[in-house]
C-alpha cells in the first residue's frame, strides 16, 4: 500500500470516489431516452436537443486535462469536492431549466463540473494504492465505468416513465442533487487528500489550443447534420487540423525547454499509456455510438416506451457486471489477452445482432435483442477495466493526475464522437433505408470498430500491471 504524504484510501473512500467517477457517464447516456420527452415539453428542434448531448460532452471533454492539472496543483479531494458540488448545482439547474437553451446552458456547465471532478477519481486511486489493492481498484473502476454507460439508459428510461411528482424528463437530473449531497458528506469523511510532489502551473497557450482543437471537430461533427451542414461546421473543421497541429508543436518545445505543459509529449512516449488509448478511441466511438442509435431505434422505430427501451440493456449491464468481476482473476492468469478475448466477443455480440435485426425486425423486442446485448456486454466487460489498468500502468504517481485527465479526455472525445459520427450516420440513412436497414448499417459500421480494436489488441503488453 503506497501511502502518500500519509494518506491511504479505505474501502469507504473507494466507494466515494467510485460514486463521482459514475455520476458523469451516467448523466452523459441518461439524456439519450429522456430526449423524446424533451422535445416534446420544450417544443426543441434537433439541433437543439443534439447541443443538449453535445454542449455537456464537449464542455466536459475540453476541460478534463484542466481538471487533472489543478487537483495535482491545489488538492484532489479539495477538486472532487468543488466538482461534486457544483454539478449537483448544475444538475438542479438542468432539472429546473425553462426553455431548451436554458437547458443547454446548464448541460455546458455540468460537463465543466465533470471535468473538476472525474480527473480526481484516478488520481486519488493511483495515489493511495499500490500492488494488488490499486489492481483491484483499477479494475472496479472500469467496472463502474462501463456499468454507469450502460445504467444511464436504464435509469433515464425508469425516471422518465415514472414522472415522479410530474417531473418527468426533469428526474433524470434531479436525482442528482440527493446523490450528491451524500457524496460529499461521505467524502469529507472518507477521501484523503493527495497532490503532486511537483504541481506544475497552468499551461494557458496549452489549455486554450486544446480547447480549439476539440471544439473544432466534436461541435460541427455533432451539430452538422441537424443544423443542415451551413458555412461555420465546414469553417470548424477545416480549423481542426491547424488547432491540433498547433497544440502538439506547443507542447513539444514547452517540453523540450523544460516547461510543464498540458499534455507532456514525454508522458505519451509510455508504451502502456500510448498502445491502450489508440485501443479507447475505437472501443468508445463504437459503444457510444451504439447506445445513442440503439434508444432512437427501441423508442421511434419500435414504438417502445421508456422503461421497455431500459430494460432491453439489462442483459448488456449484467453480462458487463459479470465479466468486470471475473476480470481481475482471468488477468492474472492470461493477460492482455482477455482484451482479445473480449474483443472477439463483442463482435460476435454484435453479428449476432445485425442477424437478429435482419431476420426479425418485424416481430423485434427485449427477448430477441437479449442474446446479442449480452454477449456484446460481455465481451465490453472484458476489455474497458483491463484498458483502463493499461494506460495508467507505467503513469509515475506524482503525475497521477494528468495521466489520468489525458486518459479520460480521450476516453470522452472519443464518446461525443461516436455520438456524432455514428448517430449521424443512423439519422441520415433512416428517411431513405428504413430504421432496420439503416441500423444494420450503423451496426456494421461498428462492427469494423470492434475488428479494429481486436487487431490492436495483440499489440498490447502481454502482462497487465
Amino acid at each position: 500500500m503506497i501511502r502518500h504524504g500519509g494518506a491511504a484510501i479505505g474501502p469507504l473512500g473507494l466507494f466515494t470516489v467510485l460514486l463521482g467517477a459514475a455520476l458523469p457517464l451516467i448523466d452523459f447516456f441518461i439524456v439519450n431516452v429522456a430526449l423524446p420527452a424533451m422535445e416534446k415539453d420544450l417544443a426543441a428542434g434537433a439541433a437543439t436537443l443534439e447541443l443538449v448531448v453535445a454542449g455537456y460532452g464537449v464542455a466536459y471533454a475540453v476541460l478534463l486535462v484542466l481538471g487533472g492539472r489543478l487537483g495535482d496543483m491545489a488538492g484532489r479531494r479539495r477538486l472532487f469536492l468543488i466538482g461534486m458540488a457544483a454539478f449537483g448545482v448544475t444538475s438542479l439547474a438542468c432539472g429546473l431549466a425553462p426553455s431548451a437553451w436554458t437547458l443547454v446552458a446548464a448541460r455546458v456547465a455540468q460537463g465543466a463540473a465533470s471535468a473538476l471532478m472525474l480527473p480526481q477519481v484516478l488520481a486519488t486511486i493511483q495515489a493511495t494504492t499500490a500492488g494488488p489493492r490499486r489492481a483491484r481498484a483499477m479494475s472496479l473502476y472500469g467496472a463502474t465505468a462501463g456499468l454507469s454507460m450502460v445504467a444511464g439508459q436504464i435509469l433515464g428510461g425508469v425516471l422518465v416513465a415514472a414522472d415522479i411528482a410530474g417531473s418527468g424528463w426533469r428526474a433524470v437530473f434531479l436525482v442528482n442533487v440527493p446523490v450528491v449531497v451524500v457524496g460529499l458528506v461521505l467524502a469529507v469523511r472518507s477521501v484523503p487528500e493527495t497532490r503532486s510532489d511537483r504541481p506544475a502551473s497552468v499551461d494557458v497557450p496549452g489549455t486554450l489550443l486544446l480547447a480549439l482543437s476539440l471544439i473544432s471537430l466534436l461541435l460541427p461533427l455533432t451539430e452538422g447534420r441537424a443544423a443542415g451542414w451551413p458555412l461555420w461546421t465546414w469553417v470548424s473543421l477545416a480549423v481542426f487540423p491547424f488547432a491540433a497541429l498547433a497544440f502538439y508543436r506547443t507542447e513539444r518545445r514547452a517540453d523540450r525547454l523544460g516547461g510543464t505543459p498540458l499534455v507532456p509529449p514525454s508522458l505519451l512516449r509510455l508504451p502502456s499509456l500510448r498502445r491502450g488509448l489508440v485501443m479507447i478511441v475505437p472501443f468508445s466511438v463504437g459503444f457510444s455510438g451504439f447506445m445513442f442509435v440503439i434508444a432512437v431505434v427501441l423508442q421511434q422505430g419500435l414504438r417502445m416506451g421508456p422503461v421497455s427501451a431500459g430494460l432491453a440493456l439489462v442483459p448488456m449491464a449484467v453480462a458487463f457486471f459479470a465479466a468486470s468481476l471475473a476480470g481481475p482473476r482471468l488477468i492474472g492468469r492470461y493477460g492482455s489477452r482477455i482484451v482479445t478475448t473480449g474483443g472477439i466477443l463483442q463482435g460476435l455480440g454484435i453479428t449476432v445482432l445485425v442477424l437478429t435485426v435482419w431476420r426479425g425486425w418485424s416481430g423485434l423486442g427485449i427477448a430477441e435483442l437479449a442474446p446479442g446485448v449480452a454477449l456484446a456486454g460481455l465481451g465490453q466487460g472484458l476489455q474497458l477495466p483491463v484498458l483502463f489498468r493499461i494506460v495508467l500502468s507505467d503513469v509515475p504517481t506524482d503525475r497521477a493526475g494528468v495521466g489520468s485527465g489525458v486518459m479520460v479526455t480521450t476516453q470522452q472525445s472519443a464518446l461525443a464522437l461516436g455520438v456524432a459520427t455514428l448517430g449521424s450516420l443512423f439519422l441520415s440513412l433512416a428517411p431513405s433505408t428504413g430504421t432496420r436497414d439503416a441500423l444494420v448499417v450503423t451496426l456494421l459500421v461498428q462492427l469494423a470498430a470492434v475488428v479494429l480494436t481486436v487487431l490492436l489488441s495483440l499489440r498490447l503488453p502481454r502482462n497487465v500491471g
